[in-house]
């Protein structure tokens, strides 16, 4: 049984877009959420650089993901986002086991 596609991103936004990151990118964002393939797509900020984005987000299979590229949303956000951004995105991008995330095994909460 084929996996989900795991990928997580940094994006390290332009100083003067930092606050208005978020709410750019919400098409993009709520759209991609709404895709019947994707597991989740969640946004953090870097405790170190409050200008720098991570992106965490699944899909079910290689064939979910490959449709989100060739979305229309995603598509215009590729189009939106470099002028906010200092350098390209890194990524890693990657098929595992499973479709969602286990409980950790070193820590239980009683």
């Amino acid at each position: 049984m084929a996996g989900m596609i795991f990928i997580v991103v940094k994006f390290t936004v332009r100083p003067e877009y930092g606050d208005a990151w978020l709410s750019r990118v919400d098409d993009f964002t709520q759209s991609t959420r709404a895709e019947p393939g994707n597991l989740w797509f969640d946004w953090s900020v870097s405790v170190d650089d409050p200008n720098q984005f991570v992106l965490v987000e699944a899909f079910a299979d290689a064939d979910a993901g490959g449709e989100h590229v060739r979305s229309d949303h995603f598509k215009a956000a590729m189009q939106l986002m470099p002028p906010m951004l200092v350098k390209t995105p890194e990524i890693i991008n990657a098929e595992i086991p499973g479709h969602g995330w286990s409980e950790m095994g070193e820590l239980k909460v009683p």
